[in-house]
């Protein structure tokens, strides 16, 4: 519980920074700019690319929050013992499970595109420090569950709690 917990805050912590900070460096024929995962999703919203900005939202956003957020209440859940059924607990424990392994998307996109973008001073792209923030927040989660043993949800919430 304890690993789980620490693993579980620093991925919260390090997730404002993910946000906050450039994700990518971008330098078009001399010229240097930096992305966030904000800044990229607005960009793809102004150009018309609305599927594709829904799904960086998705994988960007959405994702590493809800795994943060689903996992809190699963450690709160057996934590202070809630009367949260099990199987409503393990069906969400396996959701942000099976979650973890799409949340490298981001990241897999940013590597792509600077192994295939670099074409020297004219057009060069880069990870920035938000990318190495992401990262950690991405395989923190995902420790975080791998850490947690799901003995404990049958271990400490009572039997009367399982009934839905």
């Amino acid at each position: 519980m304890q690993k789980s917990w620490a693993l579980l805050i620093t991925a919260a912590i390090l997730l404002v920074p993910a946000n906050i900070y450039p994700i990518s460096m971008i330098t078009n024929q001399g010229k240097v700019t930096y992305d966030t995962i904000f800044s990229g999703i607005a960009h793809l919203v102004h150009t018309d690319m609305i599927p594709i900005a829904i799904i960086l939202f998705v994988a960007s956003i959405l994702v590493p929050v809800m795994k943060i957020v689903g996992l809190t209440i699963y450690l709160i859940a057996i934590s202070f013992e809630l009367p949260i059924s099990k199987k409503y607990l393990m069906a969400g424990f396996h959701i942000i499970e099976w979650i973890g392994r799409w949340s490298m998307l981001d990241l897999f996109v940013i590597s792509i595109t600077v192994a295939l973008v670099n074409m020297g001073q004219l057009l060069d792209v880069k990870p920035a420090p938000a990318a190495t923030a992401f990262a950690l927040v991405i395989l923190l989660t995902q420790m975080a569950a791998h850490v947690l043993d799901t003995r404990l949800l049958w271990d400490r919430l009572e039997v009367k709690n399982d009934g839905n």
